[in-house]
């Protein structure tokens, strides 16, 4: 045990090593945190097109679940021959990382606003609300609470689903994983996986935090309900 923490540490002191971990921590960072935005975003537009027209809820849905079951490292390879870029290029796990978003979240977009009570879309409308408006002022904003259960798990997904990039050259904290199995080397294989998981740590907390700023009545609905339960 004390030869491995003592590799470890030798590791972690060489300054080019910390360079390096340094650059594909920022760029996993980069590469999972663009789609997850975009992914939302689409994921949103495509929700809403779901609510409104129902016939649309069931192809979607059939869709996304198809997407979601292609391989990671297929659609990796796939990207490029159809958007016309080179087979490195980091755009291609921003492309498919996008989609993967998009795929995942389309279903709790959907059960979100569908979570919305009648009522208060009713009431919106009464006093003048049109619909783009009732959407982005009423319905979104009370969808967020059941949305964000969504959102961490598809940002989890993205941070892990980075390193596979690796295998096509463009893995950011995936590169320590191959370097350190093709050296059989284990310390950067310990970092990359231990940055990893603090990383999804991180932006969990942060979008538990966003959703707790985007949403004061929910939490202030949760308070009397923990006092109640105590």
């Amino acid at each position: 045990m004390g030869g491995f923490f003592g590799e470890l540490g030798r590791y972690l002191s060489s300054s080019n090593n910390r360079g390096e971990i340094l650059a594909n921590l920022l760029e996993n960072i980069y590469l999972a945190l663009v789609p997850l935005v975009a992914g939302i975003v689409l994921a949103i537009l495509l929700g809403w097109l779901g609510h409104r027209w129902r016939p649309a809820r069931s192809v979607l849905l059939v869709v996304g679940n198809l997407l979601y079951t292609i391989p990671s490292l297929a659609l990796f390879v796939v990207i490029p021959g159809i958007i016309g870029t080179k087979i490195l290029d980091s755009v291609n796990v921003i492309v498919a990382l996008t989609v993967y978003t998009t795929a995942l979240l389309v279903r709790p977009v959907l059960d979100a606003l569908e979570a919305v009570p009648p009522h208060i879309v009713a009431a919106a409308t009464a006093i003048g609300y049109r619909s783009p408006r009732r959407f982005f002022s009423v319905e979104l904003p009370l969808a967020v609470p059941v949305l964000a259960a969504g959102v961490r798990v598809a940002s989890v997904s993205n941070i892990s689903l980075v390193s596979v990039g690796a295998l096509i050259g463009t893995g950011a904290l995936g590169v320590l994983f191959t370097d350190g199995f093709q050296r059989e080397y284990f310390s950067p294989i310990v970092v990359g996986i231990v940055l990893t998981m603090l990383l999804a740590l991180i932006v969990d907390l942060l979008l538990v935090l966003l959703r707790n700023l985007l949403t004061p009545w929910d939490r202030a609905s949760r308070a009397p309900a923990a006092e109640v339960a105590g």
